[in-house]
This record gives structure tokens, sequence and C-alpha cells, in this order.
């Protein structure tokens, strides 16, 4: 169940619930024909065939979008479907337009990397906004960062993994000197290192400097007095961010910089997000990227809201791959089940009793919505049922008028990818729990199970 769900997230991002409840409620049902002495064997071959049969007409059910103006509106309802059952829901529009956005800005591979999620506490939810380029917490700074220019348009960026700082002297060094001039000359040749280091990143025409290690009092002085911008201790993963948006390459050593090897980007500026500040990068050169910055009042709450987007912009990707949806709300499960159901009605002997009951497995979607929902679940799947055998395949529930309605015309829609995707696992997982026909167990020893030579406990 664990390996399902996982690879539920894994390969869509969403629907983890969903195929645990499918898997679970298939093997329900399935229960009582094994307690009547039906061989497993037989049941996990029913099964794999009614999958195949249900993944065949899920193909027929799907509707496929095109237009560019139509699948933006596909995406956000997919986003808002999505969002529908998350904490979130009451701002499902304001995130599901954001993360369309979001995800239109990247390139074609769609690489998840290139959209970071930053959690600022304070404000409200609404507060949230989305940067088109890459922005993080400012580092750590030292006495002259106020000095620097806050704001650049055409920026060169110097990515460094290099110590701008006087290292302090290791505490078992020996150094004999017979003179002070030669005293001298070592304290110099330290000062003129940095010096030096320092000129040729300047030369290289960079105005923004930033390293994962510090950048020393004397360093950020020097900097400022040029009106250049620089921050130390960047994390890892926004400076590989910064990279992969901006180009360039993060360099351990100043003595090949120019201009080839430094990021370039439209825009830099520094700006106050709560009681934070941040730095902005946007207009990228070389990859499309993104920052989602979140607000909020609790810290739980905004890791709740990065988890609910999470799923959303997982969802998103997948539609914008493949533009094929279906009505969610249990209007596809209901769909799915009748269709199974029809069918197994033409098949002989024991499969069609097997079929029957995998096809009322679907069932348990809508039924799990109307409990959590608060629902009769009783009567709004007699609903269903009846709306389907008339003909009405996009019926569904419709959690805010709390009856059944058209799913497809009301816009709650999800991926078909999704479906497909639980189905297959939810089936798999069931035939594999199926075919265990016997537990071993070890026999408890004379001992009570304890390793020989132990006092008793």
């Amino acid at each position: 169940m664990v390996d399902i769900a996982r690879s539920q997230d894994a390969e869509v991002g969403d629907g983890t619930t969903s195929v645990v409840i499918l898997a679970a409620e298939i093997l329900k049902q399935m229960k009582p024909f094994i307690e009547d002495g039906v061989h497993p064997q037989l049941l996990i071959r029913a099964i794999g065939k009614a999958c195949e049969k249900t993944l065949k007409e899920l193909e027929g059910l799907e509707i496929k979008i095109s237009g560019e103006s139509e699948l933006r509106d596909m995406l956000v309802k997919c986003a808002a479907t999505t969002l529908s059952s998350k904490l979130v829901s009451q701002e499902r529009q304001f995130f599901a337009n954001m993360i369309v956005d979001a995800v239109n800005t990247l390139d074609a591979h769609l690489p998840l990397n290139m959209i970071g999620i930053k959690k600022v506490n304070g404000g409200n939810l609404n507060e949230s906004r989305l940067i088109k380029g890459v922005a993080f917490q400012k580092a750590f700074s030292y006495a002259g960062f106020e000095m620097q220019p806050k704001k650049y348009i055409g920026v060169k960026v110097a990515l460094l993994n290099i110590e701008l700082e006087l290292k302090a002297e290791k505490d078992n060094a020996e150094m004999r000197l017979t003179n002070v001039s030669d005293f001298q000359a070592v304290v110099d040749a330290e000062w003129n290192i940095l010096y030096d280091k320092l000129q040729k990143i300047h030369d290289s025409g960079a105005n923004v400097v930033l390293s994962k290690l510090p950048i020393g009092d004397v360093a950020t002085q020097w900097f400022a007095d040029r009106d250049m911008f620089c921050a130390g201790r960047i994390p890892q993963d926004d400076l590989e961010r910064l990279m992969a948006a901006c180009g360039g390459s993060v360099l351990t050593t100043v003595s090949q910089i120019e201009d080839s090897v430094l990021g370039k980007c439209g825009k830099f500026y520094e700006q106050q997000v709560g009681s934070e500040r941040y730095n902005f990068f946007e207009e990228c050169s070389k990859a499309h990227a993104c920052t989602l910055l979140l607000r909020g009042g609790a810290e739980q709450f905004i890791a709740e809201t990065e988890r609910s987007l999470h799923d959303a912009i997982m969802i998103v990707r997948r539609a914008k791959k493949n533009d094929s949806i279906v009505a969610g709300g249990g209007a596809i499960e209901m769909e799915l089940s009748r269709l199974i159901r029809d069918h197994a009605k033409g098949i002989e002997g024991k499969d069609q009793a097997f079929w029957m009951a995998y096809a009322q497995a679907f069932e348990m979607i809508p039924r799990q919505l109307c409990q959590n929902a608060g629902l009769d679940a009783l009567d709004v799947l007699n609903k269903l049922r009846h709306r389907h055998a008339q003909g009405e395949k996009w019926a569904g529930i419709d959690i805010h008028r709390e009856a059944v309605g058209d799913n497809l015309a009301a816009c709650v829609w999800e991926p078909s990818l999704v479906k497909r995707n639980a189905i297959t696992a939810a089936t798999e997982a069931a035939c594999l729990v199926l075919s265990i026909d016997q537990t071993v167990k070890n026999p408890r020893t004379a001992s009570g199970g304890q390793m020989p030579g132990l006092p008793g406990m």
C-alpha cells in the first residue's frame, strides 16, 4: 500500500489517497470469494482482464483539449480540482492561476526543480506571489553591505565557491623570523592575495558576486566602494538553481574568471518580504525558472500549503504533457463501474461474479467523497447510479451544492493519466496480496523466543 502511494506520487503527483482506497476496496470485494474457497489465481486472472477492459473504456471516455486558450482554462480547472480537497480550498482559484503561470514559465521539459518554493511567515495567503526568476533570502552580510547598490539592470553574476576573507593563523603553525620587515612581508602577502582575487572578480565585469562560502568584511567594503553587490553563505540548491537559470558556472578559483563563465540576467533587486529581505533575479538568460513566495500565519499552515501546491504543480505538469481529461468528483468511477457491470452480464461462469465485484469496488471513491463531505452516501450513490443508467456519464458529486450534478460542466476536471495510473497500481497491488496463499510463522521456542544463555525477563 505504501509503495503504490509512493509510485502514484512519483508518477503523477496526485491521487495517492484514491489509489490506496481503491486497492483496499478491491481486496474487500474479493474476500468473500476467498472465504468460499475460490482459488486466488482465478480471481487474479479475472481482475487482470477487468482492469484491461476498464483502461480501454477510460480511453474511450477521455476528452482531448486543443487550442491555447482552452488548454490554459483546462489547466486552471485541473489545479482548482486538486486544491479543492486541500487546506487552501478557499483560495483555490487564486493559487490555481498562480500555479499554471508558474508551470507555463518553464521550458518544454517542465523541470520540477526550476520551480522554487520559499515560505515567509506573516501576512495572509493572498499576499503570496509568483516571481518569474530566482529568489532567495538575503544571506548573512558584514559591515559595508548597506553601502552596496540594491538594484541592477543587465546583471552579470559571479558564482563562487571561494572564501573571500582573511584566515586566522593555525594554532600549531610555527614561523621563525629574524626581523620586523620579514614579518610585515608575511602579513602583506596575505592581504595582497585577497586583493588580487577581488581585483580579478572586478575586472571580469561582474556586478553581483555570490559565494557558497563566507565573504568577509574587507571584501564586502571593497565591493561596496566599486558599486558591486556581494553575498556569502548562499545555500547550495539556490546557487544551483541560479546557475541553471542564468548560465555561468560555480568557480573554485578566480584565476580563469572571464565574461563567458558569468551568469547573466535582466534585472536584480533586493526587497523586504515580511520580516526578511529577499534577493530577486528576474529575466534569466538561459533557462526559465520561477519562485513561489508563500505567505501565511502559522508555520505548519504554510508547510501544508506547500504540500498542497506540490500536488497541484504535478497535476498541471502532467495535464500539459497529456492533454486529455475526465470529470472528477466520482463521475468517472461511477461510469466505469456501470460499463464493467454491463460487460460482466455477458460473461459466463464464475468470472461474472468476480467482474461484478471489481465494478462494485469503484463505487468506493464517490462513497468516500460523500462521507468526507458529510453527505448521505446511500442516497447520493443511488442517485448517481440512476443518472448514469440514463446515460448521464459525467454525473458526479457536487460537494458545494450537496447534490448530484454534471461535473464536466461544473469544471471539476482531472487528467485521465491520474485515473489510469491509480487503476493500474491498485489492481496490481490487490493481485499481489491475493497471490499470497499462506503465511509461514516461526513457532515460539521453549525459551519463549529468547536467545539461549540470557536470563529470563
